[in-house]
């Protein structure tokens, strides 16, 4: 149990990305006060942390109404999240884990920026919903591994919300480069991730048949 985890966390945390979204959140919070910063960082982590655990209780169940199965979906999401750690590897954005130049565009015009694009999708994303479903599509719901998972989910939000707060001093000391580093090393352990997905989710479709 506690190998799956610290596996889950490193994935989530990961795909989630918190210290990449520091320069995101940046630039979206130019000209609020630091008052202002810390409700929208507040009210964006709790939007995206209902977000994630509704599509952790229910997204197994709506899979199987549409007839898709689990195997299906380890190999969607381990596509996707290869072409996630791609985009960080080359430190380029896609809208698989960002929002694209339009509805950025769009949300520096919203005062809401807490639901579009900070909770949905910079936290709550494609790959964030993809690997929840991955980690918890067969796991009974009232078993402490899934309480566990939720946990981790409850864990990296926290730590996204304190890198969201602490934005200047992250900028300060990191820096824009220093998060391009950080994201290339990480990318490199999510796609070998992604690539483990995909291979279960053949192997469980060959078995089936």
């Amino acid at each position: 149990m506690i190998d799956e985890l610290v596996k889950f966390f490193v994935v989530f945390f990961v795909v989630v990305e918190p210290i990449s979204l520091v320069p995101m959140f940046a630039a979206l919070s130019q000209g609020m006060t630091p008052a202002q910063r810390r409700r929208t960082a507040g009210k964006a982590v709790l939007l995206a942390g209902g977000i994630l655990v509704v599509f952790a209780l229910v997204g197994d169940w709506f899979l199987k109404r549409m007839g898709i199965g689990l195997d299906a979906f380890r190999i969607f999401g381990g596509l996707m999240l290869f072409l996630i750690a791609l985009d960080m590897i080359f430190v380029r954005e896609s809208g698989a884990r960002a929002a694209t130049g339009a509805e950025r565009d769009e949300a520096t015009q919203r005062q809401d920026i807490f639901v579009f694009p900070l909770a949905f999708p910079f936290i709550a994303g494609p790959g964030a919903l993809a690997t929840i479903l991955l980690a918890t599509g067969e796991i009974p719901r009232l078993s402490l591994l899934f309480g566990g998972l939720i946990g981790v989910v409850v864990v990296v939000l926290v730590l996204t919300w304190g890198f969201m707060l602490l934005t200047p001093t992250v900028m300060r000391v990191m820096g824009v480069t220093g998060a391009n580093v950080i994201s290339r090393l990480t990318g490199v352990v999510l796609g070998a991730l992604a690539v483990q997905y995909a291979i279960d989710g053949v192997r469980g479709a060959m078995q089936m048949h």
